[in-house]
């Protein structure tokens, strides 16, 4: 998998696990550090724990291991660096205080085609 294909995985693993406003933007040009900086609302603290114990996991079958992983479940936010991704997870108070997408507006971000859902949250 290319950066581009791993960061929509990041993305769709996200959505299943039911992330809120998820960005997938495109920081390459940008960035001396990273291609791709992905964001993601968990509802509350249990859920944000979920999310970087099953990304971690879904992404090592794949073979992509995280490098890092910084903040604790508690925190609010966890920041997981994959190299090129940089994944962060924040709960809704955390991401409207810090409102770390700001700084990346003139960056492109990318439209990834969901799985729609029915009512109870399943792939229809």
């Amino acid at each position: 998998m290319d950066n581009r294909e791993t960061a929509v995985r990041i993305a769709l693993i996200l959505d299943q696990k039911k992330t809120e406003d998820i960005d997938v933007i495109d920081i390459g040009e940008k960035s001396g550090f990273a291609d791709y900086l992905i964001i993601g609302t968990a509802r509350n603290m249990r859920q944000l724990g979920a999310l970087s114990h099953e990304l971690e996991d879904k992404l090592a079958e794949d073979g992509v291991l995280v490098h890092h992983i910084e903040g604790k479940n508690d925190s609010g936010w966890v920041l997981m660096d994959y190299g090129d991704i940089i994944v962060n997870l924040l709960t809704k108070e955390q991401r409207e205080h810090y409102q770390i997408e700001r700084v990346w507006n003139d960056c492109i971000r990318l439209d990834i085609d969901y799985p729609q859902k029915d009512e109870q949250g399943g792939a229809v």
